[in-house]
């Protein structure tokens, strides 16, 4: 949580004491803690309401996301949607970001192509999912593909082999991993792979329900 972990050279001296999502937002825009706020559009904070059960974390922003400074409106960001409401979960009731705020890309040809961010870009932008975790609070927190969940529990995590399997930890009551809806899309089997999600989605209603 935020207050709880500090690392050199981080966006930890941005982050304002008495924190809201409004002020959160406005406080990262500004953001250089990591060198991909120079290749970036603009910085790409979470979005939601700071009343949601559930908190859906991604990997980094990817090229619609940069350009329109919003979390998952691009093609996986569409997949997610489609999935929420198989699932019975609306997106309006959930908040979602990312465990990086920038979008990190290289060149091909007129493309940005996306590359998977290090962990000194990951640990320099920590502060910011320590801070909407703690504004936040959700009961159930998602880690959406390995990036993200090995960020938040661990360098050992395998999502492939802890899916959808409840992980005990400080950060929710409920904390639990499944594939980022963008490695569907890449899927040989997109309609295998996008019941799989659905399905990981409807345990994570279920917990919902619980409360």
């Amino acid at each position: 949580m935020a207050g709880q972990l500090s690392f050199d050279g981080t966006a930890a001296p941005l982050v304002p004491d008495k924190a809201s999502l409004p002020k959160l937002r406005e406080a990262a825009a500004g953001c250089t803690a990591c060198d991909l706020y120079k290749t970036g559009t603009q910085t790409v904070f979470g979005e939601g309401t700071r009343n949601a059960e559930v908190m859906f974390v991604g990997e980094q922003p990817g090229d619609q996301e940069d350009l329109q400074g919003k979390p998952f409106v691009g093609p996986a960001g569409k997949l997610l949607d489609k999935a929420l409401e198989e699932a019975g979960i609306h997106r309006s009731e959930v908040y979602v970001t990312n465990v990086v705020k920038h979008f990190k890309w290289t060149g091909r040809g007129k493309r940005r192509i996306h590359q998977k961010p290090n962990w000194s870009e990951i640990a320099a932008c920590r502060p910011w999912i320590e801070a909407e975790l703690d504004v936040v609070q959700p009961r159930v927190l998602v880690c959406l593909g390995a990036t993200a969940a090995q960020a938040l529990l661990g360098r050992d995590f395998r999502v492939s082999r802890q899916r959808g399997v409840p992980v005990d930890s400080e950060l929710a009551e409920h904390v639990v991993a499944t594939v980022h809806p963008s490695s569907i899309l890449r899927a040989d089997d997109r309609e295998r792979e996008f019941a799989e999600f659905v399905n990981d989605l409807e345990k994570i209603a279920a917990l919902i329900g619980q409360g």
